[in-house]
């Protein structure tokens, strides 16, 4: 330890970082002796260890199938009293990473003591085809939508239901089936009267074992029974057209062939998957005649960026199950009805025609068809 003096010639210690007790000043006492004041210095306190910031942690990214997903929900007021009457709602959703397209199959099975008596269609523009049937009982609906969907579009249908003289209870179930989709874990979809969603399995994929006939004429009607497993739920196509009426469950389906021609596959599409049959089916004879040709009467966009992406709508008739064309070049996800299409432009300059064209043909050149591209 150094020691040094002050000007009253006190000795002063210097004093580490402990804590001591150290003589610091000296003073006469009456006695003429010299005594020792002892001084406590308090230790210095440590630096305290800074808090680590804690790491955030990273919400997780949706898991978007890497193609078409079709996925399916319910809700609505469902009457949950004796001799009431309600209303719900059924929605497909394209939630994959590319569009869906061509026939989707939407079911709707209600529980004992739940009837309805009627569907609306509520999606627009009407760039589609739907159809609805109600089974003899009204307690299964079966509902089908050609057309195309971009990633985050939807559609859905409302329902009317009524209750019989006891209270309902039970499950509302739903399902949904593309052939495109890849994801069958969101293709069904249950939910009580109360309104609490269940708890829905899975569906199997389907297999195709045979055929009970490989070929008939041209006009359609041959009668078809597809033998295979987890059928439930699922429908028939002869290449890319539905069967003319088809009904699956279980192990089999029926299904009546439509007009075509030539060699096609035939497939059964169930909320699990598809499966096609070993056998073609070969059409025989003459073909159906083609439809009449297309006609494009308006666009209701008329100009957007060179880059393409703009949504355009076109109005003409017999425009079902057309490609949309932006100077000979396919536009992106076009969607037709008989009367309506909904398209995303392709990238482009200058001016151009749009048409659409058919199983009819192409629509004529006209004025109103004409598309411009600015910078």
């Amino acid at each position: 330890m150094k020691i040094r003096l002050t000007q009253a010639g006190v000795a002063v210690a210097a004093i580490s970082a402990l804590a001591v007790a150290v003589p610091v000043a000296a003073s006469a006492a009456p006695s003429g002796k010299a005594t020792r004041t002892p001084v406590t210095v308090a230790a210095r306190k440590p630096s305290p260890t800074p808090t680590p910031t804690p790491t955030p942690t990273p919400t997780p990214t949706p898991t978007v199938a890497a193609g078409p997903d079709v996925s399916v929900a319910v809700g609505g007021n469902y009457p949950f009293l004796a001799n009431s009457s309600g209303n719900m709602s059924v929605t497909w959703t394209s939630v994959g990473s590319v569009a869906y397209s061509g026939v989707t199959q939407v079911t709707l099975d209600l529980p004992p003591g739940i009837t309805t008596d009627g569907v609306l269609m509520y999606s627009t523009p009407a760039d589609y085809v739907f159809t609805e049937t109600i089974s003899p009982d009204g307690r299964h609906v079966t509902a089908y939508f050609t057309g195309t969907r971009s990633p985050g579009r939807s559609d859905f249908m409302k329902v009317n239901l009524r209750s019989g003289a006891a209270k309902p209870s039970g499950t509302v179930t739903a399902t949904v089936a593309n052939r495109g989709d890849v994801n069958p874990a969101n293709d069904v979809v249950a939910q009580d009267v109360t309104g609490v969603n269940q708890a829905a399995a899975v569906p199997p994929a389907p297999t195709v074992t045979a055929l009970s006939a490989t070929t008939g004429p041209g006009t359609g009607g041959t009668a078809v029974t597809v033998t295979g497993s987890n059928l439930d739920n699922g429908f028939v196509l002869f290449g890319d057209t539905p069967a003319t009426s088809s009904s699956c469950a279980g192990t089999s389906c029926t299904a009546t062939a439509p007009g075509g021609s030539g060699s096609v596959a035939v497939t059964v599409v169930t909320p699990g998957g598809h499966a096609d049959a070993a056998s073609a089916f070969g059409y025989t004879g003459p073909t159906p005649p083609a439809p009449p040709a297309p006609v494009l009467t308006s666009l209701y966009t008329t100009s957007g960026p060179v880059a393409g992406g703009t949504h355009v709508n076109v109005a003409g008739t017999n425009l079902l199950g057309g490609q949309v064309l932006f100077g000979g070049v396919a536009g992106k996800d076009s969607s037709c009805g008989p009367t309506f299409c909904t398209v995303l432009s392709p990238a482009g300059t200058g001016t151009v025609d749009v048409t659409v064209t058919t199983p009819g043909g192409t629509t004529a050149l006209i004025a109103g068809d004409r598309f411009s591209y600015t910078p």
